[in-house]
């Protein structure tokens, strides 16, 4: 359960309010560039506190790597990153010690376990997926190389969607607003619906939409780890999300087989597709057209007014929520949903590699 990957192997540990949470790559192909400050600026952009419209929480993210690394280059052996954590407030989650918030993990985690970690979640926080975006920030450095690139951005919060296709977006403005949405006008909207809803003390949900371009054609090993399948498995493992679609996706039955099917052509001695429905995948194969995919968010379970539960014992009660929370996750969601995309097309690139 704290491990993901097969050649390009993480294993990630800590909880929200330990004394800090890392990872550890096995499998990173040994010569690689490690740019710190690049995986530092990756990290920047999930931590929280960064803007108005995510938790207040102080952390920093400064990254230590530990082992792994020689001269600015990979090794080859495993490559451990620990970041301490320096703003907890363990105190802000006293009053749920025996309570059970809803829609979070608490009653699932003591029922399995036998005991919780409440202190801001444990290991169920979102917390966890520093070390994520710190070893997905290695596997992009490693994509690089091979000129693959991957973008992720904000495409819906509550109703209001950005309804632009992809190719229309200018990606550049992406870091431009807090709510990293390339439309700009659109991203205003957001921005003013998710300040409006944390003023209520309530949460919205979200899509967060991605884009892999240069991926090679080859990549999948059919029939049970399909690229798609593997994409939709890191997705779904990330905190609070509900949804993955690749391609046409759902809209994709209100079709035709003569409208959805991508026609093969010959492009300048080079086969590609006139439209990509497929969403850069076939058979479970990568077939070289871009892969693109959305990923939906629930709203954050913690919300300020009361809501009926009950306690450890199966007694009647309220919970109402304390601490610093996202009133929306999306914002801080699109690093991670890059880095979970860039693990699962390190791992299939050397996997591609290995059967030559």
């Amino acid at each position: 359960m704290n491990s993901f990957g097969e050649l390009f192997k993480i294993t990630t540990f800590g909880e929200s309010h330990g004394k800090a949470i890392g990872v550890t790559i096995d499998g990173c192909p040994s010569g690689l560039e490690i740019d710190e400050a690049f995986i530092q600026e990756e990290l920047a952009r999930r931590r929280p506190g960064q803007s108005a419209i995510v938790t207040q929480r102080k952390e920093a993210d400064k990254m230590e790597i530990l082992s792994g690394v020689f001269e600015g280059k990979s090794t080859g052996t495993p490559l451990m990153m620990l970041i301490m954590n320096k703003d907890a407030r363990s105190k802000d989650y006293s009053h749920i010690a025996e309570k059970f918030r809803p829609s979070h993990a608490d009653f699932t985690y003591q029922k399995k376990y036998g005991l919780r970690d409440y202190r801001g979640g444990g290991r169920s926080s979102a917390r966890e997926t520093a070390a994520r975006v710190a070893a997905g920030a290695i596997a992009k450095l490693f994509l690089k190389e091979h000129g693959i690139k991957i973008t992720g951005y904000v495409s819906q919060v509550g109703k209001i969607h950005c309804s632009s296709d992809y190719k229309n977006l200018d990606f550049s403005q992406i870091e431009n607003t807090a709510i990293r949405c390339p439309d700009l006008a659109v991203a205003d909207q957001m921005i003013d619906l998710i300040k409006t809803i944390k003023k209520q003390g309530d949460t919205i949900g979200g899509i967060v939409s991605a884009v892999i371009q240069g991926c090679p054609i080859g990549l999948g090993e059919p029939v049970f780890d399909k690229l798609h399948a593997a994409l939709g498995n890191a997705m779904l493992g990330i905190n609070a999300c509900k949804g993955f679609e690749y391609g046409s996706g759902f809209e994709g039955v209100t079709m035709r087989g003569s409208e959805h099917n991508d026609i093969f052509e010959n492009k300048n001695g080079k086969i590609t597709t006139a439209t990509n429905y497929s969403g850069g995948i076939q058979g479970g194969i990568s077939n070289g057209m871009d892969i693109y995919f959305r990923a939906a968010f629930k709203p954050v379970a913690t919300i300020i007014p009361a809501q009926k539960s009950v306690n450890t014992s199966g007694e009647a009660t309220t919970v109402s929520g304390k601490g610093r929370h996202d009133p929306c996750v999306v914002p801080r969601a699109v690093p991670i949903v890059e880095a979970m995309a860039a693990l699962v097309i390190a791992d299939f690139l050397l996997l591609q590699r290995r059967m030559g």
